[in-house]
């Protein structure tokens, strides 16, 4: 039996795009977390933020992948700062396959431009934000099952190269 797919990295990385093509081409689902969030609660992921604070943001974030866990095997998309949480990736650890979409900072600040959702990606420089974001982040996306580089692929490139993770590392076929 297939193993989940669980897509981790920077803002920008292309976590919800690739997770959707994926998921296409094995023909499973691809559950994106924020938008799961944003469903259930009918706040933004900013308006959680601005109104709950980053914790409480990351605890509803921690819920609802383990609620995604919970579905038959399928691609799963948190946001960036998921990985980053003390005890989220060992959560996972034997019932799925953690892929690191590694993405140089400065091309993720470039896709995320203008880009006004990201809460953590406010006031400043943008890419400066985004480097500080992967300083803090890189220890926990190392942790990963596997990586595949993003940085100058088009999606396409990216879904081909987790197509082969998936099946090579996650059981499918």
């Amino acid at each position: 039996m297939p193993k989940h797919l669980v897509l981790i990295g920077l803002p920008g990385s292309g976590k919800s795009t690739v997770g959707r093509l994926v998921a296409d081409r094995l023909g499973t689902h691809c559950t994106d977390v924020d938008p799961m969030i944003e469903r259930a609660t009918g706040l933004t992921v900013a308006e959680l933020f601005a109104e709950e604070g980053e914790p409480a943001f990351r605890d509803r974030e921690r819920r609802a992948v383990l609620q995604a866990m919970g579905l038959p095997p399928h691609i799963i998309a948190p946001g960036g700062g998921w990985a980053a949480q003390p005890g989220n990736l060992e959560a996972i650890a034997g019932i799925a396959v953690t892929v690191w979409l590694a993405i140089d900072p400065g091309a993720a600040a470039e896709r995320l431009r203008g880009d006004r959702s990201r809460p953590l990606l406010q006031g400043g420089d943008q890419e400066s934000r985004m480097a500080d974001l992967a300083v803090q982040r890189d220890p926990f996306y190392r942790k990963a099952t596997a990586n595949v580089e993003v940085t100058g692929l088009t999606a396409e490139q990216v879904a081909d190269r987790l197509l082969a993770v998936a099946r090579e590392r996650a059981g499918w076929s």
